[in-house]
């Protein structure tokens, strides 16, 4: 005996069309979160990173102790940020963008601009240090942050990351990125020559003696 197929009572048109509307809404939805998404990422991409404002800015440098890397006899500690205008450069051997921005630290150094101090980040002894060797040493004073808990104290995002510290340790501007030509004429040693009651165009002089 062939039973009939069940037979389901067909809904009104009047009741389907919430449906179709909860439908239709389920697919708008999504669709504006990504336009959401998109517009976000594409102002991040116009966004400087160099620009990323820190919340230290203003405060006292974070309470650190950090040994000397290997073949340097000077580690690092806040302490040592006291008393005088002074730049923390936080890099790294394996970092590439630290590698760009050498040349001009070199060049702080060599004509006595302000003294530049580096945190060395998550790095392998033997390898900062041919590092150091081969590209020359910047730095006044060298920490060895393996761990990298230093750094996150810092706020770091990345490096390289370059802070300028006044002379009663408080943290005055922050790089996040390499350091170009265009940042240091710029905006650090404006503000270098601005801590150390020198005019910008002294400062500019001796950084192209």
């Amino acid at each position: 005996m062939q039973t009939s197929a069940r037979q389901y009572p067909t809904l009104p048109a009047a009741e389907a069309r919430p449906k179709r509307r909860f439908s239709r809404a389920l697919f708008i939805l999504p669709a504006a979160a990504i336009f959401a998404l998109l517009a976000v990422f594409a102002v991040g991409l116009r966004t400087n990173p160099n620009l990323v404002p820190s919340p230290l800015i203003g405060k006292r440098v974070p309470a650190f102790s950090l040994p000397p890397v290997r073949g340097e006899k000077l580690g690092l500690s806040s302490r040592d940020l006291y008393g005088r205008v002074s730049l923390v450069n936080v890099f790294a051997s394996w970092c590439v963008a630290c590698r760009e921005e050498h040349p001009l630290l070199m060049a702080l150094k060599e004509r006595g601009i302000v003294p530049v101090n580096g945190i060395d980040y998550e790095d392998k002894p033997a390898d900062v240090a041919a590092w150091l060797k081969r590209m020359g040493n910047p730095y006044a004073r060298i920490g060895d942050d393996a761990s990298g808990r230093v750094g996150i104290d810092w706020g770091v995002y990345g490096v390289p990351e370059t802070f300028l510290i006044t002379r009663d340790g408080r943290i005055a501007y922050k790089v996040i990125g390499a350091i170009t030509p265009k940042i240091l004429a710029e905006s650090l040693l404006p503000k270098i020559a601005a801590l150390g009651k020198k005019t910008p165009a002294a400062v500019r002089a001796k950084a192209v003696e």
